[in-house]
């Protein structure tokens, strides 16, 4: 049965809208009509190992190892990870931290490879047969592809595939709106590659068990279009072809779902919520080549623009080329950029080296001039209001901002600071160049920090608690266990000394010495006295006396014996004694 959304029953053909968004100009023009290139291989190739949201990926290989292409590299090492593979075959030569293709510069663990040239294949993955694989082994193989979203979330794909189990879902939503100016790396695979796109978006929704895929393009992109429409019949789903018109942030997920749905995502939910999960055409792409050919994500469709470069143009990378090499590749730079951007103009990160490699989630790389860039100069803010008015999460950026500068972090959060999408609309229409969405940046970076630390503080106490009440339960164990073994000490020694006492009592009373004084023995003979025989110990003690108990009752028995003999001994002495005196 088809969903209900919030509008009524679910029509194909209706568009929704949203609030806000922006209508920058696209200079589109610049590269879109450039056929996609292979880029060469480079001297050296530095890999990330976190090149994805989530945790690092653990390197496999050590200095001096030599490795083919699509090789795992480093393993995922977590439930949201993913594996990373060697773009060529080569050597190894570092395995070590490298700055990050990321504002801050920061390091990131880097696997640096020097290619031989050969671009020699290892073993491919598993090819399973898509039409009657089990979903689950269709997002398995997504997983051991290394695969993450390539619009530049990069968030791992198979842990989307997986949302199956977790939720009832009805539709994929193929994201190919490529909403950032300048940007033509998805608008150019589905006019060369449509056929391709649309057998990964089929695999995909098989390994959903979702009943209807709809592919988003934006309307500034005719020529494809028409070739995905050529190629709308897929595995046993039938593709919708919907044009969605050219606002800035068309391809964001929850403003896509809405447009193309209905459906209202709730703050800080998922879109799996409302049944729909969304992929990115060059995901799908990525996905086909994956599960048809075994190969994993290795290198991927960057778009290199900007009226800084010599000529633009849609480039196949190989992961971890140096921007760099990129940029040469395309004739160089005419002149410094003003800005140096990875990504699009409105959410593209600045950097400043352009050593650091193009990752997975590179789907750009422009160099703008002082004419295309925005004027730098900032203004006190006049209270316009056209930041609220274009912001499509319907927040007010001034007052974030406002409480962010006052350090009231908590204040921000309570106004909305966690729903920014952080798409820079507010930035964009701000008369007084105000940096609004990078004061957003911050202020979720610092709140991030600040929760973490007190997590970490939590844990610590928790962990602290927690063994102290380990040592003190141990503590008592050992005492309760000394009190146990000194009461059955205790109880032995008293079982003992009445087994003792009633041995004694039990003992045979030696006879008393004869009043009739013994014969001398003629003289010159031997006193005929003979020994005392020894008195057996007696072995009447009770049954269920403890082994202790029965030695000290022998013992008894064997003095008293020994003291007969004696007292025997001693009168027949005395008698001796007196007859030698007669």
């Amino acid at each position: 049965m088809s969903p209900v959304p919030l509008f009524g029953r679910f029509d194909p053909a209706r568009l929704f809208s949203f609030k806000g968004g922006v209508h920058p100009e696209t200079r589109k023009h610049l590269s879109a009509e450039r056929a996609i290139e292979d880029m060469p291989l480079p001297a050296l190739l530095r890999v990330p190992l976190l090149q994805h949201v989530g945790a690092e990926a653990e390197p496999l290989v050590a200095r001096g190892d030599t490795v083919l292409k699509g090789q795992l590299i480093g393993k995922a090492s977590g439930p949201i990870s993913a594996n990373v593979h060697a773009p060529t075959s080569g050597q190894v030569i570092a395995v070590g931290p490298f700055p990050a293709p990321h504002p801050s510069g920061l390091p990131v663990t880097t696997v640096t490879i020097r290619p031989d040239g050969a671009d020699r294949w290892g073993p491919r993955l598993a090819k399973p047969h898509v039409a009657t694989a089990a979903p689950e082994t269709l997002a398995a193989q997504v997983a051991e592809a290394g695969i993450v979203g390539l619009g530049g979330a990069t968030f791992p794909a198979s842990v989307k595939l997986n949302l199956r189990a977790r939720y009832d879902l009805d539709t994929l939503i193929i994201n190919a709106a490529e909403c950032e100016p300048y940007l033509t790396c998805d608008d150019r695979l589905m006019r060369e590659r449509a056929d391709e796109v649309a057998d990964g978006a089929g695999i995909m929704a098989r390994a959903l068990g979702v009943r209807r895929v709809i592919v988003a393009i934006e309307s500034n992109k005719p020529l494809a279009i028409e070739a995905m429409t050529r190629h709308r019949h897929v595995l046993d789903h039938v593709l919708q072809i919907k044009t969605v018109p050219s606002q800035y942030p068309m391809g964001s997920e929850k403003h896509l779902v809405k447009t193309l749905t209905g459906k209202e995502t709730p703050a800080r939910a998922l879109t799996a919520e409302m049944g729909v999960v969304v992929h990115n055409a060059a995901t799908a792409h990525a996905v086909h080549l994956a599960l048809r050919y075994g190969e994993p994500l290795i290198s991927r469709v960057v778009t290199v623009s900007g009226r800084g470069v010599a000529r633009p143009a849609n480039l196949r990378v190989p992961i971890g080329t140096p921007v760099a090499d990129v940029l040469a590749h395309c004739g160089g730079l005419v002149a410094t950029p003003e800005r140096l951007l990875l990504g699009g103009p409105m959410m593209g990160q600045p950097i400043q080296n352009p050593r650091v490699p193009v990752i997975k989630g590179t789907n750009g790389i422009l160099a703008l001039t002082a004419g295309e860039a925005r004027d730098q100069r900032v203004m006190p803010c006049i209270r316009c209001g056209l930041c609220v008015q274009v912001c499509p999460m319907g927040l007010t950026p001034f007052e974030l901002k406002a409480r962010i500068d006052a350090g009231d972090l908590d204040g921000a959060a309570r106004v909305g600071l966690l729903d920014c999408l952080q798409c820079g609309c507010c930035s964009f229409a701000c008369p007084s160049n105000r940096p609004l969405v990078q004061t957003i940046q911050y202020a979720k970076g610092k709140l991030a920090e600040r929760d973490s630390a007190q997590h970490q503080r939590e844990e610590a106490k928790r962990l602290a608690a927690a063994r102290t009440a380990r040592l003190a339960a141990i503590a008592e164990a050992k005492r309760a266990a000394m009190a146990q073994r000194k009461a059955e000490m205790a109880a032995k020694k008293k079982r003992a000394g009445q087994a003792t006492t009633e041995t004694a009592a039990k003992a045979p009373i030696p006879p008393a010495p004869s009043a009739e004084a013994p014969k001398a023995p003629p003289a010159g003979a031997q006193p005929d006295v003979q020994p005392a025989a020894p008195t057996d110990a007696p072995t009447d003690v009770q049954p269920g006396a403890q082994p202790d108990a029965q030695l000290g009752a022998q013992l008894g028995a064997l003095a008293n014996a020994k003291a007969g003999a004696q007292v025997e001994a001693r009168a027949d002495a005395k008698a001796d004694a007196r007859e030698a005196v007669e």
